[in-house]
């Protein structure tokens, strides 16, 4: 239904709390970030040197930050894979018609409903050395009780791990809701012609869900850039020796612990760069057309 308004400024006002709020903690600040990055500061910002590109040209000259960019991809690549293929097991399994369903559903889903914060204290309890249920049960079972934290390889899979388990609930709704729109008359159809239960599943089924899978492997990749900086800052800290400083940890390393704001900035740029080029790329793909045959 098409609402019209009798004054022709009365929709501007309804939208003036919304574009003052924008103006003043969305683009402002992104405006000043842009012209800090420009800048070479001294102390809390009290002095600034203008540079120009000088920032970026150190950071991509600088081995630290190469080394969270590489650090970053592996982190971002295994939250997608371990997270979309662990996700769409349990999704297909909750899907099936068993008694309490709905009840796991809930179990798995309920972690997204915690902060990063939390989900980094559980898991940082659970993966103690000397106390923790995971280094108990490894004992009991191999006679081993590693350092989870003090070990960089060890480290890096437990923060995979805790970043995994937090989003486990968001990518499980949306496989959920894929499967069960799936038209029922395809399987049956398959299942007649003699097709077994993993033709059916890598023939008919994944392919329905190549589009909530593409959409998945977009926001599971914000996520892990963007939205981990708590469970590392709980777990690790970004160490040991930095085997867990993500592009989004150095940056916060460099604003707040080095005071290299202009640094920083230039950055906080890149991230918003990459996180643009994901956003352009997931309306691409969502409105992408895809054919399943006829």
């Amino acid at each position: 239904m098409q609402v019209k308004f009798r004054s022709k400024a009365l929709p501007y006002l309804l939208l003036l709390p919304s574009i003052i709020v924008s103006l003043l903690f969305l683009y402002y600040p992104a405006l000043k970030t842009f012209v800090l990055s420009l800048y070479k500061t001294a102390f809390m910002g009290m002095r600034k040197i203008f540079v120009g590109g000088s920032n970026f040209i150190e950071l991509f000259t600088s081995i630290e930050y190469l080394q969270s960019i590489l650090i970053s991809c592996f982190f971002a690549v295994g939250v997608v894979v371990i997270g979309l293929t662990l996700s769409l097991f349990i999704a297909v399994l909750s899907n099936q018609d068993i008694r309490g369903g709905r009840l796991y559903c809930l179990g798995f889903i309920w972690p997204y409903a915690l902060s990063p914060a939390i989900a980094g204290v559980i898991w940082l309890f659970m993966f103690n050395p000397t106390a923790g249920i995971i280094n108990y049960l490894t004992d009991l079972l191999w006679g081993i009780s590693p350092d989870w934290v003090s070990n960089k390889h060890l480290a890096l899979l437990m923060v995979i791990g805790a970043a995994v388990w937090k989003n486990l609930g968001y990518n499980i709704v949306f496989y959920l809701a894929a499967l069960q729109n799936i038209p029922q008359e395809i399987l049956e159809a398959a299942e007649m012609d003699g097709a077994n239960s993993l033709q059916k599943f890598f023939l008919i089924t994944f392919d329905f869900l190549k589009p909530t899978t593409l959409f998945l492997v977009i926001m599971n990749l914000i996520y892990s850039f963007f939205d981990t900086f708590g469970i590392i800052d709980i777990l690790t800290k970004g160490g040991p020796v930095n085997a867990t400083t993500t592009m989004i940890y150095k940056l916060y390393i460099d604003a707040f612990q080095n005071y290299k704001t202009g640094f920083a900035a230039a950055q906080s740029i890149i991230l918003f760069i990459m996180v643009m080029g994901l956003t352009i790329a997931q309306f691409k793909w969502s409105d992408s057309k895809i054919d399943y045959g006829s």
